[in-house]
């Protein structure tokens, strides 16, 4: 049961405040209340008030927190990862930064088919520790609600294994996880045709038991140049749509495809990656409601170039962040290193960073009426920080300043 939270005289509201996503210079918006009270019943932001004293409190039962010396905000939404996996590949990750190109590694049978292989062996039980693990550390840095994708499987049984993991999860409730199916993430050794032909296994086989069961919001594809090409990702996304899936695109990472292009064509609800996105893809974002999903983490480890996050913003664009969590190309769930790299090396202001990974990050999974902001009505995820303004989260640079985790009114972190 939730419980039933005061948050007296806060000395540093940051709301977010808003029901959809922000686009180009309202990203600058924080929406920062001083000296507020807030009430949270039965999980959700009931009331926020200039005194604690005009809160209209219905219960008895509350835990009271003083708010003086704090600074608070929306908990974080990580929209994109890939956090349901076995085995590692440190040894891949050393190739790499001693200059080796990763689709040179993936060429040799690593990369994402070196997961595959210990994915497929891993028990179901193994993939739920490891899953429960991967919360703890995700909520410990302010994560309350985050993305989680198949695409480890690359087969039937392995694909529907990982999404039942992540129901599973889910349904534990420490954390709010939004599930795609990735299974057009590479093309598997093992399959006997070509590409198309395991995109039309994919959407006759896999799909409609994915729907059947009810296990993934979206559908999500790695276009790229010699994985899966635009027409192939057209095809399956496409098929997805009219199954009812919501669309995402890994886009645009490694070359200028028209990944971004399609996956505002097709509206998706993000584009992710976009390191190479043109300039008719980011105009394309900016007149559409897809959000565009940077993973600044990923360019560091792959030691490529940024996306252009500071260009969309002033194009008119939608950003949100997210880790992208895995275990080849992105090994780390560092938020605050995440933002550090936003802010020094994509040139967004900290404000921006705010906002892309909370009510962006939430748009970026189509619960911006839910969850991103600290709004009446909306669920009650917020984090406390150790310092008393939002400041510090760059100032005390790449260091996790989180103290307090509130998800659905009950503290399920403290430092």
């Amino acid at each position: 049961m939730a419980n039933n939270i005061i948050i007296k005289n806060i000395k540093e509201l940051v709301t977010c405040s808003g029901f959809k996503a922000k686009k180009g210079r309202e990203m600058q918006e924080l929406n920062i209340l001083k000296d507020y009270s807030l009430l949270i019943e039965d999980g959700i932001i009931k009331d926020i008030k200039a005194s604690w004293e005009e809160l209209e409190i219905s219960k008895d039962d509350y835990e009271v927190i003083q708010g003086e010396e704090l600074s608070i905000l929306p908990g974080f939404v990580d929209s994109h990862t890939h956090f349901i996996f076995a085995g590692y590949r440190e040894e891949e990750f050393y190739e790499r930064f001693k200059g080796t190109p990763y689709m040179e590694i993936m060429k040799r049978g690593g990369g994402i088919a070196n997961t595959v292989d210990k994915t497929r062996g891993a028990h179901k039980e193994t993939l739920l520790q490891l899953g429960r693990e991967r919360i703890k550390d995700m909520i410990s840095m302010g994560i309350t609600t985050v993305e989680g994708k198949s695409g480890y499987g690359l087969d039937l049984s392995s694909e529907l294994l990982q999404l039942q993991v992540m129901k599973e999860l889910q349904e534990e409730g420490e954390i709010d996880i939004a599930s795609t199916f990735l299974g057009a993430h590479a093309f598997p050794k093992d399959f006997q045709g070509t590409k198309l032909d395991y995109i039309k296994y994919i959407i006759k086989e896999v799909l409609p038991l994915v729907r059947k069961e009810d296990l993934a919001e979206f559908c999500d594809v790695f276009c790229e140049k010699n994985v899966f090409e635009i027409e192939e990702s057209r095809y399956l996304l496409e098929a997805a749509k009219a199954m009812g899936f919501k669309l995402k695109l890994h886009a645009d990472e490694i070359v200028s495809l028209g990944g971004t292009e399609l996956g505002c064509e097709l509206g998706a609800v993000s584009c992710d990656h976009l390191l190479q996105a043109s300039d008719e893809g980011i105009k394309a974002l900016a007149s559409s409601n897809t959000i565009a999903t940077l993973l600044p983490c990923t360019a560091f480890s792959l030691k490529e170039s940024y996306a252009r996050g500071r260009t969309m913003i002033d194009e008119g664009c939608a950003v949100a962040l997210a880790t992208d969590f895995n275990p080849g190309s992105c090994f780390t769930q560092s938020i605050p290193f995440l933002i550090a790299l936003a802010c020094y090396n994509m040139n967004l202001t900290l404000e921006e960073a705010i906002t892309a990974l909370t009510i962006n990050g939430a748009a970026a999974l189509g619960k911006e009426n839910i969850i991103g902001s600290i709004d009446i009505g909306k669920q009650a995820d917020l984090l406390i920080l150790k310092y008393p303004s939002y400041k510090f989260l760059l100032y005390n640079v790449a260091t996790n300043i989180v103290d307090v985790v509130i998800k659905k009114g009950r503290v399920v972190y403290r430092r």
